[in-house]
């Protein structure tokens, strides 16, 4: 039997409001200016049962299906490597006058999709953005799984590979063979191993509450020793989540910079030469906001099958995809203004290199590649406009797809389009890439979606500890 309020020392008006604040959390209000980011009405329990289901309980058909295609392309890809490296990069179809072309491509495109995670997780974090706690953990996976996709052509390229360890500035007994500290491409070498440390520190540290969840409810020896090392001792006391959100947050600081220097950087390895097409100071912040935009279609194209497969639409739901197409559109229009002005500053130049090589990537034999990327670039993401086509997740999913089509064309054309043609008509020539580099090329996406899908396995999709602070969200 209830105890009246005004027994408890309550005045009448003070009784209405506890009663009205009794009834608003046994029947929560949604605001009519947010909306709820979590869906039905979860509990913290609810949260833990629907995401440590994935890892817990068995893998699915479609699962073993996507795994083993994924091995598939991954084992092509070594193969193709192993005759790359015994037989030499003659296997290419690299000339005389392309001396670069696909495996830079892959290269460039790969850091590229790195970029979103480290933005949804830092960049977003620092500035409060409620809705990136369902899709940051994914998408800081695979910034470091591109990262490692993207560090397999460096190496390769070097052609002996066994000995990558000599990038490194070392007192060695070389005696005065060093690296050239001039040199881009070093430069590229220390950005990436410094974004993939800070990316691994960033993406372990927050899961580490969450592996303390999967420690308690694992049922299985193996599980539990896994992930009571991987946990490290987490109590989670107020003291320990203290000190958690204080270095998180340092972490974030300091992982930010590093989305603008890293592609930047590369951006280095074209924009410090002196070939046509690519000594452009448009190049830095141009790759940066291709790099975001390429990173951000591609967690949508994961997530968009993730939440189907994984039965995970109340957790991400069209409202984080509404944010993340907003994210694709400006940086899509950012990259279109990058291509319309590079257009101009060519013309404006009165260089006729700069003239000719223009009118070669737009006209010439390689004008498709060009105009693929034109339309799924700065085109296509132009449809994000309109709202129906950022609820409607088949247009979300059809047009991430095409923008990472249009973006991996980017790089193509950047790269042999300003190549293939130089200054002497003799030694002009087509390029054509052959099995063994489009094997490369499968075998990076093997690797990606191998090492993903062990992801999902071994670890929650989806930040459990931060879900939880949003639960809330959206209700009075």
């Amino acid at each position: 039997m209830a105890v009246p309020m005004e027994k408890l020392g309550l005045s009448k008006h003070e009784a209405r409001l506890q009663n009205r604040i009794d009834r608003i959390a046994e029947h929560p209000v949604y605001s009519p200016l947010r909306k709820p980011l979590i869906k039905g009405d979860k509990t913290h329990g609810d949260v833990s049962a629907d995401i440590s289901r994935i890892h817990e309980g068995k893998a699915g058909a479609a699962w073993w299906v996507a795994f083993a295609i994924a091995v598939t392309f991954l084992v092509t890809g070594l193969i193709a490597g192993y005759l790359t490296v015994t037989i030499g990069i003659g296997t290419w179809g690299l000339n005389k006058t392309v001396g670069w072309a696909f495996d830079i491509t892959n290269f460039v495109f790969w850091i590229g999709i790195g970029h979103a995670g480290t933005f949804i997780s830092a960049i977003l974090y620092l500035f409060n953005q409620k809705w990136r706690t369902s899709i940051n953990r994914s998408a800081e996976a695979m910034t470091l799984i591109a990262v490692m996709c993207a560090g397999v052509f460096p190496i390769i390229h070097m052609g002996r590979p066994w000995l990558f360890y000599w990038v490194l500035p070392y007192p060695n007994t070389r005696g005065t063979l060093w690296v050239n500290f001039r040199s881009p491409l070093l430069w590229d070498f220390f950005a990436i191993s410094t974004y993939f440390t800070i990316s691994l520190v960033f993406w372990y540290l927050g899961l580490v509450p969450d592996l303390a969840t999967a420690r308690d409810r694992a049922t299985t020896k193996w599980r539990k020793r896994f992930y009571t090392i991987l946990a490290l001792g987490w109590n989670g006391s107020n003291r320990t989540w203290s000190r958690y959100e204080t270095v998180y947050g340092m972490l974030a600081a300091l992982a930010t910079p590093l989305v603008l220097s890293v592609h930047s950087i590369v951006s280095f390895d074209f924009a410090t030469s002196l070939i046509p097409g690519w000594h452009s100071t448009i190049f830095p912040p141009y790759f940066v906001a291709g790099a975001v935009f390429s990173g951000f279609a591609m967690v949508m194209t994961l997530m968009i099958v993730v939440r189907k497969v994984m039965n995970l639409q109340d957790y991400i739901t069209i409202k984080h995809l509404d944010n993340m197409c907003k994210v694709t559109l400006l940086t899509g229009s950012i990259v279109g203004l990058a291509y319309i002005t590079e257009l101009f500053i060519g013309f404006y130049s009165g260089n006729p290199n700069e003239i000719f090589m223009i009118i070669n990537r737009v006209l010439g034999p390689y004008a498709w590649a060009y105009w693929i990327m034109f339309g799924c670039n700065a085109l296509i993401p132009q449809l994000f406009w309109f709202k129906r086509f950022r609820t409607t997740i088949p247009l979300i999913f059809a047009i991430s797809i095409l923008v990472n089509v249009g973006m991996w064309f980017e790089r193509f054309v950047i790269i042999t389009t300003s190549l293939h043609r130089d200054y002497l008509p003799s030694s002009w020539v087509m390029y054509f890439p052959t099995p063994v580099e489009l094997g490369l090329l499968l075998g990076s996406f093997g690797l990606f979606f191998t090492a993903f899908l062990l992801f999902l396995r071994l670890f929650p999709v989806i930040s459990v500890n931060e879900v939880k602070g949003v639960l809330r969200y959206g209700k009075h």
